[in-house]
């Protein structure tokens, strides 16, 4: 089992990268993409070009920090967002850091 530092460490690499950051905001746009799809909307609506397999290990980044969950239809590979790692993270580690509203 994964300790705290380990879960947040790994969740702040996944958001210390631009193309990552990229693909989860896609997701919040529409969720349920496949990696073409997902690829193909970073590349046109961001210009961040790099090959389709390097593409694949920031995806693989984020389902290991919690932030894609996978599902498959028939043969098709669709990530969708879990926003559940950021609110535990907003709740938890960046709580004390928040302004009380008074």
């Amino acid at each position: 089992m994964a300790t705290d530092d380990e879960t947040l460490d790994r969740l702040f690499r996944a958001l210390g990268d631009v193309t990552r950051r990229r693909i989860v905001e896609e997701l919040g746009k529409r969720d349920g993409q496949s990696l073409f799809e997902l690829y193909t909307r970073i590349v046109k609506n961001h210009g961040i070009g790099q090959t389709r397999q390097g593409f694949s290990r920031h995806l693989v980044t984020l389902e290991r920090a919690g932030l894609i969950a996978v599902e498959w239809q028939g043969t098709t590979k669709l990530h969708r967002l879990d926003t559940a790692p950021l609110a535990r993270l907003k709740s938890g580690w960046l709580a004390p850091f928040q302004e009380t509203s008074q």
